[in-house]
């Protein structure tokens, strides 16, 4: 039971993003949440390289999800849900900028065969532009009305995207996890295998190191009461 809950730990909680996007305008609002959590896990909340992220409060008053309010461009980087003995969740990496383009795509790794929509948005309105997509520096197609469909996606399809709209500019670079799911769970279970077989072999040890120190203590015990046997002997005899 130990050795499952230690494996449980790896993949203790999701940190999701509110709307879900990898990017942002500078001044709009982030919200983060923790889900999927291990109940006996005490989670102190989402934070990044600087600290702490604020609770957000409803009308009520109380605490309800970790708000970013007035994003600015140094609010970038890595988020986290981390708990109060330092248990983490998965890492996501949000990109606050100042331009005129972002890209939105999903903030969490997407299963092989799904279907993706990257979407390419300029902060002021406009229409018939030209929009291109391009994957790791390479130009792959433009979009219909701002967007592109990867259909059934694959581990293939993984890599930094980023989007141009002519007149408006360039978004930042976004990377695009894809996950098979089926070798995750594999992958997982093998880890606690090994973590059991590890845990078995430690049982073992301190199994058979305990059994040895009752043998020396035994055999001292064993020894002491001889010498005491000997030394009565001793004296009989000279009597």
């Amino acid at each position: 039971m130990e050795v499952r809950a230690a494996c449980f730990q790896l993949y203790a909680a999701s940190l999701y993003i509110v709307p879900s996007r990898l990017q942002f305008f500078e001044y709009q609002s982030i919200s983060f949440r923790c889900v999927g959590f291990d109940p006996s896990i005490k989670w102190r909340g989402v934070r990044n390289t600087n600290g702490f992220v604020p609770t957000c409060r409803n009308g009520t008053g109380k605490p309800t999800m970790d708000c970013i309010f007035n994003a600015f461009e140094t609010d970038s980087g890595e988020y986290w849900c981390e708990g109060e003995e330092g248990e983490r969740s998965s890492a996501v990496n949000i990109t606050i900028t100042a331009g005129s383009v972002i890209l939105e795509s999903p903030a969490l790794p997407v299963a092989e065969g799904q279907t993706v929509v990257l979407v390419c948005r300029s902060k002021a309105a406009l229409e018939n532009q030209r929009v291109d997509f391009y994957k790791d520096g390479h130009h792959i197609g433009t979009g219909c009305f701002g967007k592109l469909v990867i259909p059934a996606v694959s581990k293939s399809d993984e890599g930094l995207y980023k989007c141009s709209i002519s007149r408006a500019g360039e978004s930042p670079e976004s990377w695009l996890a894809v996950t098979n799911d089926t070798l995750r769970e594999e992958t997982n279970e093998e880890a606690c295998l090994q973590s059991g077989s590890f845990f078995h072999v430690l049982l073992i040890l301190r199994t058979v190191f305990t059994v040895l120190m009752v043998a020396l203590l035994l055999l001292l015990v064993g020894l002491l009461h001889y010498g005491k046997l000997g030394g009565r002997h001793k004296d009989f005899t000279r009597r």
